[in-house]
């Protein structure tokens, strides 16, 4: 095999309570990368597509070819030649896991082109330095679910303990991102360092339930706990209209609505494919109310992840 093709889903993190321990995948859209082999050693990024230049060529700084690096070098690999394509599919900054898409579709293809020696499991630290790179910091809720599919919960960053849990099958997701970009590094940095016990208390109950109502199938139950008093009151500050376009996909036949990962984009869950179109609709027009541009992407949990094309 002399070049190989991966496509790698965008996903949906913390989900609204689940701050850093949630995160699940959609359909689409996606990253995919192309590796081709050469005979001179070395990873070379030959070409991107649809960053507008925004993103680093030098393999060493770009989380796309920072995993394939780490990961030959565990192998120890060391005269292995790789010419790579980025093709980016979703907007930078986008709170959709564009750098864990592109770290995972990059660490899956370098996989199969050396005729995987590791499995998806344990290329999750691989994709984890991709993201670190990217954002400074080397979560695993976009990484784990795009790499694993699924709604992923991570118990433990040390050691790395993570997992999926089952979700009902009639659970949508509607995505909706606004034409306005937040850095991932600065919404990171607006958070407090201490929580009360208070919200402490609060949050873990609306973790747990959360949990219960994916596993039970209890839509309900998954609305109730879509409940954030930690994170989404300093981050919303960040997006336009954020209440407003929450109450309306509530209104609109949604269980829940809260940010995806560090925003902009907006996520809600629905009961029904018809449902999720509804409120993603609705939250588009109220975004359009305050002359904002927004695309809308509506998807079953994607529960297989990454593929090789």
């Amino acid at each position: 095999m002399n070049s190989i093709k991966a496509f790698a889903p965008a996903t949906v993190a913390n989900v609204a309570c689940g701050f850093d321990i949630f995160g699940f995948a959609i359909e689409a859209p996606g990253d995919v990368v192309e590796i081709k082999k050469r005979d001179e050693p070395g990873v070379v990024i030959t070409e991107i597509t649809g960053d507008e230049g925004r993103l680093p060529r030098n393999a060493e700084k770009n989380a796309v070819t920072v995993v394939m690096l780490h990961l030959l070098k565990h192998l120890g690999i060391k005269d292995f030649g790789a010419e790579v394509i980025l093709n980016k599919n979703m907007p930078l900054g986008s709170g959709m896991g564009s750098s864990a898409a592109s770290a995972v579709a990059g660490v899956v293809a370098m996989n199969e082109l050396l005729g995987n020696p590791l499995t998806r499991q344990e290329l999750l630290p691989f994709a984890m330095e991709g993201e670190k790179i990217a954002s400074g910091s080397a979560h695993a809720d976009n990484v784990g679910p795009s790499l694993l599919g699924g709604f992923v919960v991570i118990r433990s960053y040390n050691p790395l303990d993570i997992f999926t849990i089952p979700v009902p099958d009639d659970l949508y997701c509607t995505l909706v991102h606004p034409d306005i970009e937040i850095n991932t590094k600065d919404a990171r940095f607006i958070l407090r360092s201490e929580v009360s016990l208070k919200n402490t208390i609060a949050q873990m109950g609306n973790v747990a339930g959360l949990v219960a109502g994916l596993m039970k199938s209890d839509y309900e139950l998954i609305g109730r706990s879509m409940v954030d008093v930690i994170i989404e009151p300093v981050r919303s500050i960040l997006i336009p209209e954020f209440n407003e376009v929450k109450k309306a996909a509530i209104a609109n036949g949604a269980l829940g609505c809260s940010i995806s990962g560090s925003g902009p984009s907006m996520f809600a869950l629905s009961k029904g494919k018809a449902n999720a179109e509804s409120a993603g609709r609705a939250m588009q027009l109220k975004f359009a109310d305050a002359g904002i541009e927004a695309s809308m992407h509506v998807s079953a949990i994607n529960k297989n992840g990454a593929s090789i094309l």
